[in-house]
């Protein structure tokens, strides 16, 4: 049997692996170097937006790779496949990308006192980090959340950047997002106060 190329190697990897790659992880799994990974990577990517009908998808985030299923054929696939997250707590995670870094005491205010029970589903998803913060939280969003919503960033200045412009593309603002978090779980209080201040630049810490 002839030696598989380079490009199989690592597309064989990706496919195994379950979770995101660094070109510096997939060098230690391959014996390959990162120069040549790289080189890969991009060939696979271009292969995969060519084929017409594909069901998978080579994606970066923040200079990790994985393979996917494409997002268009999701519904098509079994619940215990997809591993879907309710949509109402992925339009909270969202509400927390709008305003990051937010403090825990303000999404309470939006949602009422549910928040709580959203910021833990959040954070035992790893879509949402929260740390002390006085006598509240302080609340971002993790390599994971932008993963998950193909966003090419990961730092969460970055992210809030990104995701405020995709909101304003699509008409979507803090209000609409609480509304149709509304809809979904009548638990949800009415929105009492929008924070004054989503934070400043510096109390953004970035993920690794």
């Amino acid at each position: 049997m002839s030696e598989p190329r380079a490009d199989a190697i690592i597309e064989a990897l990706l496919f195994c692996s379950g979770r995101s790659l660094s070109c510096s992880e997939l060098a230690t799994q391959s014996s390959m170097d990162e120069e040549q990974i790289a080189h890969c990577l991009e060939n696979l990517r271009g292969q995969y937006k060519r084929r017409r009908g594909n069901a998978l998808q080579i994606v970066e985030v923040g200079g990790r790779w994985s393979m996917e299923v494409d997002p268009r054929l999701s519904s098509y696939l079994p619940s215990e496949l997809r591993g879907d997250i309710p949509d109402r707590l992925q339009r909270a995670a969202a509400l927390i990308a709008y305003h990051q870094p937010m403090m825990q005491s303000d999404l309470v205010n939006m949602m009422g006192p549910i928040a709580y029970d959203y910021v833990r589903s959040l954070t035992r998803l790893g879509l949402v980090d929260r740390r002390r913060k006085g006598n509240t939280r302080r609340l971002q969003t993790t390599r994971y959340f932008a993963e998950r919503f193909q966003c090419p960033h990961t730092e969460p200045k970055k992210v809030k950047e990104w995701f405020r412009q995709q909101a304003e593309e699509n008409g979507i603002s803090s209000q609409s997002l609480v509304d149709s978090i509304r809809e979904l779980d009548p638990k949800v209080g009415d929105m009492d106060v929008i924070p004054d201040s989503d934070g400043t630049e510096d109390d953004i810490e970035d993920q690794d």
